[in-house]
């Protein structure tokens, strides 16, 4: 064995000399038994072995090596959330060749080794590996703490995973590697409610769970580089979250048009032609967004002016007799034309403050709305009655009617107001919450696609409402029993302290470095080094850090069933190019629609 920089390593392991076994560990003359090398295992045992059907939970495969009861390093340096550990290469070599998939990955970059501290053992993420320089070395690793179980006293298995440490170990201390078994007791489900949504790698068999009401409490972020399978997965992971809860109350902000395919069964899917949104459900903010054009001094004042028009016409209504005093922001339904009227009649004053310029302009960008068929979801005199109610029943799934989740479709709302209309969703899920503290708690989940496009950091940002509003439910939601979801393919582009808001970092591969380090520094100091990963990661591989799973874990999602895919997948050139017909009838249908709009 080497030397690993002159520590007093035991070279008994790979000597046929016998050692005394550490207290819970199997004797030494079970450890000296001939073990069947995996080359002598025929073809098919041996995949057996690897990945079996059925593994019984309290046993490690039968034809397992004594590999995982032999140290592989020892402890050089501790520190508070990690550690510094010498590897044997002979030994690392030796796990490699076993059959326990998470025994052959012990040691390397993303692995889980385990230390034993008193009669616990200590479980840590390798983070990173170096070549000791010194005569003879082996290999220098860096290591992350991830939390501590008991050490069953007859097999020396790991039992009862807590997160946290409490023990620390002290240098000189050996390092062995985890095996399965110790995995799986420590993935194992604590009872909280949970979803299943891949395997946990390396192993065959152990199924990778979220805490739900943990990883939605405090709000969760799926993070994903383009074509990673970032929608594919966020639709598993819903899919998931509405078998486990068929009554709940998920509103998912979808702007591609992707997710209605996903969730036409087991959905409702609201677009520009059945969403039928009032426009009085607009707050002062979201009016001036829609309302005018101008910047600068004009745009003050012709704030001033559609403050004044914009709460007349609230009082108009019998509703606002009814309640008494109301405010420019009230919900009131009000007319269009009362509005129209409104403006028309200030401007005709004598005693008007400015000319009649910001008058007509409000009033001129009204009617355009009114007349551009476009805006029809918004801006329709058929929306004039009251009908908050029915919407937002509507819109949160109150009742749900088995299907739990809304798939608000604004690909098709022009995009100069589609910010506005994804505001006013947002801001409905908030002030409902918060005028609904005397109820019985519903809580709401809110999924952002294209986050980034909406909550976009100082250097990107445009003043608009939804990101104010989207911050204030990422900072304030959770007091309120709303949930928020991110997903977004640029983690760098959303606003400051967003992300590091979230409690739960589902992060997918990120090809820009930017991208990167922004993930990391949004996660507690023991995950980093487990991140750093994250650009090596497979299609349909994720890393699961935060307060959704006991410790982070790396996951393979599970295939989802096609008919419940995202439309978001990639298409095949050289077969759509390599066949012809109907494209004229295809551009008619194409520009039929254009010119309609619709």
């Amino acid at each position: 064995m080497t030397d690993m920089g002159n520590h007093n390593f035991s070279q008994s392991a790979k000597s046929g000399e016998k050692q005394p076994a550490p207290q819970g560990q199997a004797p030494a003359h079970q450890a000296e038994q001939p073990v069947a090398a995996p080359a002598a295992i025929p073809a098919q045992k041996q995949t057996e072995a690897v990945a079996p059907t059925n593994p019984a939970p309290d046993k490690e495969p039968a034809n397992s090596s004594e590999c995982s009861k032999l140290p592989m390093g020892v402890v050089l340096e501790v520190a508070g959330s990690g550690s510094q550990i010498a590897i044997d290469v002979e030994r690392l070599n030796e796990c490699m060749e076993d059959e326990d998939p998470s025994v052959a990955k012990a040691g390397q970059v993303g692995s889980q080794i385990k230390i034993r501290v008193g009669d616990s053992w200590l479980l840590a993420s390798v983070r990173n590996q170096r070549k000791d320089h010194r005569a003879n070395g082996g290999i220098l690793a860096d290591i992350d703490f991830l939390g501590e179980g008991v050490e069953e006293k007859l097999t020396g298995r790991l039992r009862g995973f807590r997160r946290g440490v409490t023990r620390y170990p002290v240098p000189g201390g050996m390092v062995y590697p985890a095996t399965t078994h110790d995995l799986r007791q420590v993935y194992a489900s604590d009872g909280r409610p949970n979803i299943q949504i891949g395997t946990v790698y390396p192993t065959k068999d152990i199924r990778a769970g979220l805490y739900i009401d943990a990883m939605l409490g405090k709000h969760f972020a799926l993070l994903g580089s383009t074509g990673t399978g970032k929608s594919t997965s966020a639709a598993l992971i819903l899919h998931r979250i509405c078998q486990a809860a068929p009554e709940g109350h998920v509103v998912m902000v979808d702007p591609h048009g992707e997710y209605s395919a996903a969730f036409r069964q087991t959905g409702m899917v609201l677009d520009v032609s059945n969403l039928q949104m009032p426009y009085w459900l607009m707050n002062f903010e979201e009016h001036c967004e829609v309302l005018l054009t101008s910047d600068g001094n004009d745009r003050q004042t012709d704030a001033d002016i559609l403050a004044k028009c914009l709460l007349r016409s609230r009082q108009k209504s019998r509703l606002a007799e009814h309640l008494g005093k109301i405010t420019v922001d009230s919900p009131i339904p009000y007319l269009l034309s009362d509005l129209s009227n409104a403006i028309q009649d200030e401007m005709g004053k004598l005693d008007k403050a400015t000319s009649s310029a910001p008058y007509m302009r409000i009033k001129t960008k009204l009617d355009e709305l009114k007349a551009d068929p476009r805006y029809q979801f918004l801006f329709s005199g058929m929306l004039v009655s009251d009908t908050m109610a029915e919407f937002i029943a509507k819109v949160f799934r109150m009742p749900g009617d088995g299907k739990p989740i809304s798939i608000i479709d604004v690909s098709g709302v022009p995009s100069d107001i589609t910010s506005t209309v994804v505001a006013v969703l947002s801001r409905l899920v908030f002030d409902f919450a918060i005028w609904g503290r005397e109820e019985k708690t519903r809580p709401v989940l809110l999924v952002c696609e294209e986050a980034h496009r909406y909550i976009p950091n100082e250097k990107n940002a445009d003043g608009s409402s939804v990101g104010r509003i989207l911050s204030r439910i990422a900072k304030e939601g959770r007091k309120y029993g709303i949930s928020l979801g991110l997903i977004t393919q640029r983690p760098s582009d959303l606003a400051e302290g967003v992300l590091s808001q979230c409690g739960t970092i589902i992060s997918m591969r990120l090809n820009n470095d930017r991208d990167q380090a922004f993930v990391k520094a949004a996660m507690p100091e023991g995950a980093r080094g487990f991140l750093d990963s994250i650009a090596a990661l497979r299609n349909r591989e994720c890393i699961i850090c935060g307060e959704g799973v006991a410790i982070p874990i790396r996951v393979s999602f599970d295939n989802l069933e096609e008919n419940k895919r995202p439309a978001s997948e990639d298409p095949s050139f050289v077969k759509l190019w390599s066949s012809s017909g109907g494209e004229e009838e295809t551009v008619d249908r194409v520009v039929m629609r254009w010119r309609s709009q619709g």
